[in-house]
C-alpha cells in the first residue's frame, strides 16, 4: 500500500535548533515514535472532512528537544476513508508499518473508536495484549456497526483478538451506566475513579507499568474556557495531571502503540493547541527516560507474614517501582506501588494482588 495516496504531509516550520522540531522527520523509522493526525470522527456522530492541525505542530515543534535521542517522525494527517470501516482499514495498515519496524505509533485526533485499530493492528503482532484507557466513560454496547459505544465491547469480546489484562481509568460514576461498570468488575478487569487519580499518579502508575497500549479519551480532561474534546466536561483530569500521566505511559516497560482520541479539532484556542502538545511532549519524554534504563535490573525482596501466611514484595533498585510476587521472572509479579506494600506491612493486602 502506498500511504502516500492517504496521508497529508505536514508543512515545515522554521524553529531553532534546541527545538523539537528541528528534529522532526517524515520517514518511519526503526525505533522511533510515529506521530500521525486523524480527523474521522463518524464514529462518534461527527464528520471525516480532514482538519488543519496546524494550531497544534507549532505548539509542539516549538517545545524543547532536550536529550531526546529516539527519532520523532510526523507523518502528517489522515485522509479519511468513504467509510468508517474504509479508515480503520487504512489506520491499521499504517500502524502495521510502524510496527514492523518497532516504532511505536501515536495516532493524535479522531474518534475513540479508533482505539480497536489500534488493538487489532498490534494483535497481528503480537497476543496477550495489556490494555489501559483513560476514559470518563465506560460503553459496553453490542452493534455490528463500529463507533465509540461499541469498540470495547467488539474488543473485549472478540475471539480474534488476544487480551491479557484491561484496565479503565478515570471514569466519572455520574456519566456511566451502572451494568457496564458492574459487568467490568465482573470479569475482574481493573476500573479506577478519577476521584483515585487526582493530585498524585503514584496509585495508578502500576497500571502503566507493561502496558502494550494506551489509549486517552480527551473527554476525561477537564475543559478551560473552550472545549479542549469533543464531549467538553466540567470535571476530570487537570492539565498539570494529564501531562504527569503521559509522562507514565510513556515510561511503560513494553509500550508498542498510543492513541489520543476526542480532541476538540475545531478549536481556535490556542491553550488548546499548547495542553494537547505538551502531552505529547511528557509522552515522549518518559519514552526516552524509559529507553534510557539498564537492561539489566536488580530487585530487592522483602517479605511480609499476614494471618500466618507470606507474601513477597519486590523492588527494583534502579527505579524504585514496586511488584508483587516471589516468581523469579518479574513478567510473572505484578506491579504495585509502595504504599501497596506498606499497607501488607500493616496487615491489609490490596484485592487486586491477589489475581496472580
Amino acid at each position: 500500500m502506498n500511504f502516500e495516496d492517504f496521508i497529508i504531509s505536514p508543512r515545515s516550520f522554521k524553529t531553532e535548533s534546541w527545538q523539537i522540531g528541528n528534529e522532526i522527520s517524515k520517514d518511519i523509522k526503526e525505533d522511533g515514535i510515529v506521530l500521525l493526525f486523524v480527523s474521522d470522527y463518524r464514529g462518534a456522530g461527527g464528520d471525516a472532512k480532514v482538519q488543519d492541525f496546524t494550531g497544534v505542530r507549532k505548539e509542539f515543534y516549538k517545545l524543547s528537544q532536550l536529550d531526546f535521542e529516539i527519532p520523532v517522525i510526523d507523518l502528517g494527517d489522515l485522509v479519511s476513508g468513504k467509510s468508517v470501516e474504509d479508515s480503520h482499514y487504512i489506520l491499521q495498515e499504517i500502524l502495521s508499518a510502524c510496527h514492523y519496524k518497532n516504532a511505536i505509533p501515536v495516532i493524535v485526533g479522531g474518534s475513540n473508536d479508533f482505539a480497536f485499530s489500534l488493538f487489532s493492528a498490534l494483535n497481528f503482532h503480537q497476543k496477550n495484549i495489556n490494555y489501559t484507557q483513560i476514559s470518563n466513560v465506560i460503553s459496553l454496547k453490542q452493534g455490528e456497526l463500529i463507533n465509540e459505544q461499541t469498540f470495547l465491547s467488539k474488543i473485549l469480546g472478540s475471539k480474534n483478538l488476544s487480551i491479557k489484562n484491561y484496565h479503565h481509568l478515570g471514569y466519572q460514576k455520574h456519566l456511566n451506566e451502572a451494568d457496564s461498570v458492574r459487568l467490568i468488575k465482573e470479569v475482574q478487569f481493573d476500573i479506577i475513579r478519577l476521584a483515585e487519580m487526582m493530585n498524585s499518579t503514584e496509585k495508578t502508575e502500576p497500571f502503566f507499568r507493561k502496558a502494550d497500549l494506551v489509549t486517552v479519551n480527551c473527554d476525561a480532561v477537564e475543559s478551560f474556557n473552550e472545549p479542549f474534546s469533543m464531549n467538553p466536561q466540567v470535571n476530570g483530569l487537570n492539565k498539570r495531571e494529564i501531562c504527569a500521566y503521559m509522562k507514565e505511559i510513556g515510561l511503560s516497560d513494553n509500550l508498542k502503540s498510543v492513541g489520543i482520541f476526542n480532541y476538540n479539532i475545531y478549536s481556535d484556542n490556542q491553550l488548546n493547541h499548547q495542553l494537547l502538545a505538551q502531552m505529547l511532549w511528557y509522552l515522549m519524554e518518559g519514552i526516552n527516560i524509559q529507553r534510557s534504563h539498564p537492561k539489566e535490573k536488580h530487585y530487592e525482596i522483602f517479605y511480609v507474614l499476614i494471618d500466618d501466611k507470606q507474601y513477597a514484595f519486590k523492588r527494583d533498585v534502579f527505579s524504585n517501582l514496586w511488584f508483587f510476587g516471589d516468581d523469579e521472572s518479574i513478567d510473572n509479579c505484578i506491579p504495585c506501588s509502595r504504599k501497596d506494600f506498606d499497607e501488607a506491612k500493616k496487615g491489609w493486602l490490596n484485592p487486586r494482588l491477589m489475581k496472580i
